[in-house]
């Protein structure tokens, strides 16, 4: 069996933290070559990034990717809106959630997959604070459990 090789190139952690994630989708992602540079390069932002349909086409807005140092005249537009390859039949689904039960299609990371780039994409559901803070409750509650049996089983 061979094994699948990812290479991650950035996280969106912030995006846990913000919403539920539903469901998680992954996503082909249309590049031009000195992005592709770059990107090998780790060198790209999903911060405040989201995905929106737009004319029956998924695209990706928001990702910043830094222009390729040795680019000069090929270099784009860091922050230009990228067209995400789906299914037709994932795409209306996709819109449909969205559209229906308020959901947010966020990018969760950006990784290489048998050479090429892909997105993984969540549809999310954006937390309140209160839900925040009962997150970060209950992950200190299971550190504390987790600490209080390494201390029993040292003794």
């Amino acid at each position: 069996m061979v094994e699948e090789r990812i290479k991650i190139v950035t996280e969106n952690r912030k995006a846990r933290h913000d919403y539920f994630i539903e469901e998680t989708y992954e996503a082909g992602i249309v590049l031009a070559g000195t992005e592709v540079k770059s990107l090998r390069a780790g060198r790209a932002n999903l911060k405040d990034s989201y995905a929106q349909v737009e004319n029956g086409e998924m695209f990706l807005f928001n990702m910043h990717i830094s222009p390729y140092e040795q680019g000069n005249r090929f270099n784009v537009d860091p922050v230009r809106p990228r067209k995400l390859l789906l299914h037709k039949r994932e795409i209306n689904r996709l819109l449909g959630k969205v559209k229906q039960q308020g959901l947010t299609l966020v990018p969760l990371r950006v990784y290489f997959k048998k050479g090429r780039a892909k997105v993984e994409l969540a549809l999310a559901k954006g937390k309140k604070v209160y839900d925040k803070r009962k997150t970060m409750a209950e992950r200190d509650a299971q550190r504390e459990m987790a600490r209080a049996l390494r201390e029993k089983d040292r003794y």
